[in-house]
């Protein structure tokens, strides 16, 4: 395995492990399966190359994409707490109206940003050298995200959301709201999806309405390899757990390739994956 690959597989992890968390907090925290994830992904993107194309600061992109996500959590929120909508059909409901929500943010169903300043040029133009300013970059950024959701999970609001996933019935006995946690998880977790969307876009270099199809599984992949390789002893281990399994399955899904396997088959690829790491711990189980 060359440098330059092992490099570009880990850089594509990190870049997608900020997706991975959020997938963690929605389904892994709240028990909440929301499909949200494969329209707020390409929101993030649409968001941010919008604003590049319209000579904004990449940065501030960042910005606008997460109140983008947290947006759509919200409505999917929105429409599970009040309107007593079953979490996965509100998940499709918003999965396929961002689908129209984002070709009107972009105009077009593909938004190039090849010669276009993005955050990654920015980094390299304080002279640090090819490949390592994009990868230093990445590992800032998802080291922040990790330490701001893990000290966020560890405060008495994130306790009373991860309580929420576990057991609602203890949590509205204490007089606390489950609908505003899950309103709470769902808006943070569709913010992380929607900033990971506007890193993978300006890495990239395009920005296109049909990425986030199977975002979803790929995120549920990460969160399962990380729980099987890593653990779950702790919420600081969990969610590190979550980064490595990104990390590992862009590297698997890098190997099949460079092995011949055609692109067209990496979702059967990831559906295996899924179904390996899903019965490891029975097999394990089951061998002793």
């Amino acid at each position: 395995m060359s440098l330059s690959f092992a490099i570009t597989s880990l850089e594509q992890g990190l870049a997608f492990s900020i997706m991975a968390l959020g997938v963690f907090i929605s389904f892994r925290i709240l028990d909440f399966a929301d499909l949200t994830v494969d329209g707020s992904l390409p929101l993030g993107a649409a968001v941010s190359a919008r604003m590049i194309m319209a000579g904004y600061n990449p940065f501030y992109s960042l910005a606008a994409a997460v109140l983008a996500g947290a947006g759509a959590g919200f409505i999917t929120g929105f429409l599970n707490t009040k309107l007593k909508i079953a979490p996965l059909l509100a998940g499709i409901l918003t999965m396929t109206s961002l689908y129209s929500i984002n070709l009107r943010v972009m105009g077009r169903p593909n938004i190039p940003l090849i010669g276009r300043e993005n955050i990654f040029t920015k980094i390299r133009d304080l002279g640090i050298e090819y490949p390592w300013y994009n990868l230093l970059l990445l590992l800032l950024i998802i080291i922040l995200v990790k330490l701001l959701l893990d000290a966020f999970l560890n405060t008495q609001i994130g306790f009373a959301m991860r309580a929420t996933g576990d057991n609602p019935q203890m949590i509205r006995s204490m007089g606390i709201s489950t609908n505003t946690m899950k309103m709470l998880g769902l808006i943070i977790s569709n913010a992380l999806v929607s900033l990971s969307g506007a890193l993978v876009g300006q890495y990239q270099g395009f920005a296109d309405v049909n990425m986030g199809v199977g975002a979803i599984i790929a995120g549920l992949a990460s969160v399962i390899i990380g729980e099987v390789i890593i653990g779950t002893k702790s919420m600081i281990v969990a969610t590190f757990g979550v980064i490595v399994g990104s990390i590992l399955y862009r590297f698997s899904i890098s190997i099949a390739l460079n092995l011949g396997l055609a692109a067209s088959d990496l979702k059967l690829l990831t559906a295996i994956l899924v179904v390996i790491f899903l019965s490891t711990p029975r097999i394990r189980k089951a061998l002793r």
